[in-house]
């Protein structure tokens, strides 16, 4: 069954997968594609032709704009934003109004399990990989590698996380997650399951 407050904004040919949630004051776009059980939070938004797979979270005020896509099971937390412009502008150069014909979109794009912390700015283009972390108050402006941890602005790698959520932790070569006990290789800067 999907859900929808009579406060929110769905466009209706917007595509909603069952158990999905839309709470007040969301507004999601003409064309967005939102797969099953996600939940949309209060005054979030979601815009034209967006992805979103089974399972993602999108909290209160984060601002998802086109033409993201985001994999099954991504988390956004509150005010996250991601963004679509590499040359933001309200006029052209010789006054007139822009609009869509006058710039290219770029997106965001977001693999499976990967978490956004609040107030986290990610600058389009770019994709955050699987299992991810950024930490609240992020700006992102590089591709972030699966299982990596990012914080800063700039935001660097400052570790590694597994599927569970936790940071790893390196012992005898590996790194292991403190919860369920996988164990991930890391070599060129990325890691793996062992």
């Amino acid at each position: 069954m999907i859900h929808v407050e009579p406060s929110a904004d769905v466009a209706s040919d917007a595509s909603l997968g069952a158990g999905t949630n839309i709470w007040h004051l969301a507004q999601v776009r003409e064309n967005a594609v939102l797969g099953v059980e996600c939940n949309v939070g209060r005054g979030a938004y979601i815009g034209p032709g967006v992805r979103l797979g089974d399972r993602c979270k999108i909290q209160n005020y984060a601002l998802v704009y086109e033409p993201a896509v985001l994999a099954d099971g991504v988390f956004i937390g509150p005010a996250v934003v991601l963004t679509n412009d590499l040359f933001p502008r309200a006029i052209n150069p010789d006054g007139s109004l822009k609009s869509g014909d006058d710039w290219d979109m770029v997106g965001v794009s977001i693999e499976t399990g990967a978490s956004i912390g609040a107030r986290a700015v990610c600058i389009a283009p770019l994709r955050i990989g699987k299992w991810a972390t950024i930490a609240a108050g992020a700006v992102v402006t590089k591709d972030v590698p699966d299982y990596a941890i990012v914080a800063g602005v700039p935001a660097k790698r400052v570790g590694w996380v597994g599927e569970a959520g936790h940071p790893l932790a390196l012992a005898d070569g590996h790194w292991t997650c403190p919860v369920t006990n996988a164990r991930y290789l890391e070599s060129d800067g990325r890691l793996q399951p062992a």
